[in-house]
């Protein structure tokens, strides 16, 4: 987007706060609290219009909570369904033709999970083993398959490492005749130091690459035919053929390049201002949701780019980069930068900065890319929204920016990867696409018109959160938004285009009409 265009929205929405020029506007209807502060108690959403149900994953219980939002200003809870018997933690849920899918996770973590299916009453269909930690869970459009995004973390002591996976559950022919295959990276194990090579990130000493990659989340194309996975540890995004259950290819995703593209970003939690300053940083987008789109008969994948460190035990791959030895040739200017008011605060990866693999830094690369992107089917950058999220919370919210989502604390998340967009879906709307990016840490939805994939265009900024109240008595409204559901108005029991949002840290379950 052309950047005096860019600020003149900017001030447009500084006259009239949460109104943009054009485009649609998110219209808050109702929102349903659990009650429960910071501990996961509405994750992600799936709807069932039917019944006029929202599905909010309840990971604090457990459960999947049910509730009525036949009234979307004022959706209750009527009942939860609990699915202790098939293991731990539920992870996900997707609704679609009344069957509603979970992923459950094994009481321990490395062990196979499952994917249950019910009716929306709670009634189970069937019951699929899956790969370790199920993390996301989606029906593809034509409803003739489920997948789920296997991520096999490792235990703490990170001795037993499982493989990353992606189940893909055939039920075309009915879920009693379901056909369940698990699609693996061990094909590529022998390909390590290519991928390395392209710019996949394999990290982790003595991993094979199927255990080192960590399907976070799935885009699937809308001829049902391919799904993009997110690889968010590994800076990657996997091509699966759906019908076959084959990886065919992973794609890096590569750098941001903060300094070359002349972007700007606040780099420290210490210095008690807003500092958009140009840093000599590389991002790895590392995303985490991803959402797919066609246009002109071409697929587009949406991310959200958080990025996500990882730490077990001893093993930890983050490093605050005032700590870091750096190499004295290639690194020289970075001395001065290793100050608490520079770049001292900021968590960098650290075997992405040490090219060479001596121990010391030749480059810095910090984590997530503080921004949402836009890639082509072959993995290309087409879009990325530089510094533009930072630039908005400045305009917007100065005395509360870059504030975590447990305390109203200004500044507090500059350091460790800003806002985090976490979440993004995808809707289209009278012949325009739109995507909406949630913002972990800070909260509220960037939205954007995507039409174009080329140049897409800011259409507004909306946070629910208020900064008066306490987070810990739940007078702050809507915290750390995890998972975005969009409905379309000819799938909507109301007729009109609906977002639903589930925000972890705050509990609760927020319904938009989107107008």
């Amino acid at each position: 987007m052309n950047r005096i265009v860019f600020f003149m929205l900017l001030c447009a929405a500084l006259i009239a706060p949460g109104v943009a020029d054009a485009g649609v506007r998110l219209h808050k209807a109702g929102t349903y609290s659990s009650g429960v502060f910071d501990e996961s108690a509405a994750e992600i959403v799936a709807y069932d219009r039917d019944t006029s149900q929202v599905f909010v994953v309840n990971a604090n219980s457990g459960h999947v909570d049910v509730l009525d939002a036949s009234d979307i200003t004022r959706p209750r809870k009527v009942r939860h369904f609990d699915y202790s018997q098939f293991g731990g933690t539920v992870n996900s849920v997707a609704c679609m033709n009344g069957m509603v899918a979970v992923a459950v996770e094994a009481k321990d973590k490395q062990a196979p999970g499952v994917i249950v299916v019910t009716d929306v009453r709670g009634r189970k269909l069937g019951a699929f083993k899956a790969g370790a930690l199920p993390d996301m869970v989606t029906f593809t459009p034509d409803g003739k398959y489920i997948l789920a995004a296997n991520e096999g973390e490792p235990n703490d002591a990170y001795d037993n490492d499982p493989e990353g996976s992606v189940t893909v559950i055939d039920i075309s022919r009915g879920i009693a005749k379901a056909r369940v295959r698990q699609a693996d990276f061990r094909g590529f194990n022998s390909k390590l130091d290519t991928l390395r090579e392209k710019g996949v990130r394999i990290s982790h000493p003595g991993s094979t690459v199927a255990q080192d990659v960590e399907p976070e989340y799935i885009a699937v194309g809308p001829d049902s035919r391919i799904a993009y996975v997110a690889l968010q540890e590994n800076n990657a995004l996997a091509v699966v053929d759906i019908r076959s259950a084959k990886i065919r290819d992973i794609l890096p995703l590569g750098l941001k390049d903060w300094d070359g593209n002349g972007w700007k970003f606040d780099a420290s939690d210490k210095d008690k201002r807003i500092n958009l300053h140009f840093w000599p940083v590389f991002g790895a987008y590392m995303p985490d949701a991803v959402a797919a789109y066609e246009v002109d008969g071409k697929t587009y994948i949406v991310s959200a780019n958080e990025g996500d460190s990882r730490e077990y035990g001893d093993y930890a791959d983050e490093i605050r980069f005032g700590k870091a030895a750096i190499d004295g040739d290639s690194c020289s200017y970075a001395k001065a930068l290793q100050d608490e008011k520079a770049l001292g605060r900021l968590k960098v990866i650290q075997d992405l900065s040490d090219r060479d693999g001596d121990g010391d830094f030749d480059r810095i690369v910090a984590f997530g890319g503080r921004s949402f992107s836009i890639w082509d089917e072959d993995g290309r950058l087409v879009y990325d929204s530089g510094d533009e999220f930072e630039h908005v919370l400045a305009v917007r919210y100065p005395q509360w920016f870059n504030a975590g989502n447990d305390k109203n604390k200004f500044d507090n998340r500059s350091d460790d990867k800003g806002c985090e967009p976490e979440a993004v879906a995808v809707g289209v709307i009278d012949g325009r696409a739109y995507a909406f990016i949630g913002l972990e840490r800070m909260g509220g939805i960037m939205v954007y018109d995507v039409t174009d994939p080329k140049n897409p265009e800011f259409v507004e900024y909306r946070l629910d959160r208020d900064f008066s109240g306490d987070p810990e008595k739940g007078t702050a409204g809507d915290l750390g938004p995890e998972g975005f559901k969009f409905v379309p108005a000819s799938e909507s029991h109301t007729g009109t285009n609906l977002l639903i949002v589930g925000s972890e840290v705050s509990g609760t379950t927020t319904i938009y009409e989107v107008r």
